[in-house]
């Protein structure tokens, strides 16, 4: 039977912060949130946020969101900021809208979502969606999603910065297929963030792409740490390594977070995050000591060792 991220976060409790304890004992075993700076502004936000990819549920939108809603709850009481949805996620957008209006949290949190359409009217129409799913009048940042439409939306979320309605502006991707097109438009365009794929067993955003950024001063946003569940199968039932505790790891998902998140390009990762024991741990992984770059090349020998169950 394969072993899930549940099993091993089950696993690996025992051996340091429990997924059951109240707030106040995470945050007393495992200490502030890590932040770092948004290179336009200098505003800083904590190394973890999550993603949203999989808020939906059933065939028609009349569904049970409790555990949706207990993991953004959490995420939000442990001083999580950095949330990231999309048009193209399903529901997300109502649900998230929903979520935060019924917790009161909107204020509190960075809200980053995104426009995909080719035409100018198109665009306008798409954000003025998210903002009525969401339930605001505005979000932090605004990214053309899959760089769909760059060229034509960029302009416009320009203008929707300058009234008030858009903090931040960028662009994403999450195929090495998009690098070069990426690569391009950073070294052409000024962005407050990029959005990239980046995880312990997918490094090749780090050959062009993290340098660029950390060189242009864009903020980068990371999207599948985990590899799209990759590693969690990777690693299997193994135990963490000794060293581990090194850098305040009890699960493997913190040791993979924090391998991302310790590129000193990376503003935030945003891991798919759907209960509250994924929030929790997720959360600890911003929290504690980070890799060293030695300890870092010592993690990717770590999984390069381990054959892929996939190939």
């Amino acid at each position: 039977m394969p072993i899930t991220r549940r099993d091993l976060i089950r696993a690996g409790a025992g051996a340091g912060v429990s997924l059951t304890l109240g707030w106040d004992s995470v945050l007393a075993q495992t200490g502030d949130l890590n932040t770092k700076p948004i290179p336009s502004t200098g505003e800083r936000v904590p190394v973890v946020g999550i993603g949203t990819r999989n808020y939906r549920v059933g065939a028609n939108w009349e569904p049970d969101t409790s555990g949706l809603r207990a993991a953004v709850r959490a995420f939000h009481e442990l001083g999580g900021r950095v949330l990231d949805t999309s048009p193209n996620y399903g529901e997300s957008e109502t649900i998230v809208g929903g979520i935060l209006a019924d917790l009161g949290v909107r204020d509190d949190l960075f809200v980053a979502t995104k426009v995909d359409r080719e035409d100018r009217d198109g665009g306008i129409q798409r954000m003025e969606s998210s903002l009525t799913r969401l339930r605001t009048d505005r979000v932090e940042l605004m990214q053309v999603h899959n760089l769909r439409g760059w060229e034509t939306q960029l302009p416009t979320m320009r203008e929707w910065k300058a009234a008030g309605r858009i903090k931040y502006v960028g662009v994403t991707t999450s195929s090495d297929r998009q690098y070069d097109a990426l690569e391009s438009i950073m070294n052409r365009e000024t962005l407050d963030f990029i959005q990239v794929d980046y995880a312990l067993d997918n490094r090749s955003a780090a050959d062009r792409i993290l340098p660029l950024a950390l060189d242009r001063g864009m903020a980068v946003l990371i999207n599948l740490p985990f590899g799209r569940g990759r590693l969690f199968r990777r690693v299997g039932g193994r135990p963490l390594p000794e060293w581990a505790a090194e850098i305040d790891c009890t699960t493997w998902a913190q040791l993979f977070l924090k391998y991302v998140v310790s590129h000193p390009a990376v503003t935030v990762a945003i891991p798919g995050t759907t209960s509250p024991e994924h929030a929790i741990d997720n959360n600890t992984a911003a929290r504690g000591r980070m890799p060293s770059p030695e300890l870092r090349t010592r993690m990717e020998s770590l999984i390069d060792a381990i054959p892929d169950p996939g190939r």
